[in-house]
Order: C-alpha cells, then sequence, then structure tokens
C-alpha cells in the first residue's frame, strides 16, 4: 500500500492515499514492519520499475512523513522473532519469495498485529492473520 499511496501512476494511488492519510491521521495506532520501509524505498528508486523513478532523497522524506504520525510505530524484530519466523514459515509452506512475507507477518505478530493492509493476497495463506484490502 505504500508504494501505491506514493507513486500517482499507480492503479491503486487514490485508495491507498486515502488510507495511509487515515491511518497516519487517526487516533488509532498503527504500524510499518520495519522491512517494509526497506523495500519501499528499493521499489520506488528502482528504474526499471518506475519511469522515472523517486529520487532516493524523496523516498526517504515520505517514510519519514508516514513516521511522524503519533500513532505509527516501526515494527522491528524482538526475541521472539525467530521462532514466529519458523512458524510463520512451516504453517504457509513458504518458501523462495514468500519468506519476506514471512517475515513481515512474525514481526507484526510479535508486536501483537493480527491484520495487514496490502493488495498482496499471499498473505492470505498465513492461518490466523488478516488481511484487509482497500
Amino acid at each position: 500500500m505504500l508504494i501505491a499511496a506514493h507513486r500517482a501512476e499507480h492503479a491503486d494511488h487514490t485508495r491507498a492515499r486515502t488510507a495511509v492519510a487515515k491511518l497516519a491521521e487517526g487516533t488509532d495506532p498503527w504500524g510499518i514492519p520495519v522491512f517494509c520501509l526497506g523495500e519501499f524505498i528499493r521499489v520506488v528508486t528502482h528504474e526499471r520499475v518506475f519511469v522515472p523513478p523517486t529520487g532516493s532523497a524523496d523516498a526517504c522524506t515520505a517514510v519519514e512523513r508516514w513516521l511522524e504520525s503519533p500513532t505509527c510505530q516501526v515494527l522491528v524484530p524482538g526475541a521472539r522473532y525467530v521462532g514466529l519466523l519458523a512458524e510463520a514459515i512451516r504453517e504457509s509452506g513458504a518458501t523462495g519469495n514468500l519468506v519476506f512475507d514471512a517475515q513481515i507477518v512474525a514481526v507484526c505478530r510479535e508486536a501483537g498485529v493480527r491484520s495487514l493492509l496490502t493488495a498482496d493476497r499471499d498473505f492470505a495463506r498465513f492461518p490466523g492473520f488478516r488481511v484487509l484490502s482497500l
């Protein structure tokens, strides 16, 4: 959702931008897995993904703006992360690129997060983890 919210040419831009703004301006706590911050910057600055790509300084500024929200927290791995990651991989059968999704699920679960706003349907493979769409 962060990429769609940032890039105007993305098909889901308006809805994603509205959803992210609602979270950032709301009173309910929300979080962004730390892995998603780096992945956001990697994708929007990639010249084979977007023409022209977002400049690295602008991508960092976008991240900084989201993190200025007083209700936002960065979800980072803690002591239980490795076990939760292994659990997520085993229960979903994640391999290859889907292991990245398992990382996100594990860090969310460790923080007590049970749902994720995403257009990525692969997250439905994780039992007990709710996918929220736009």
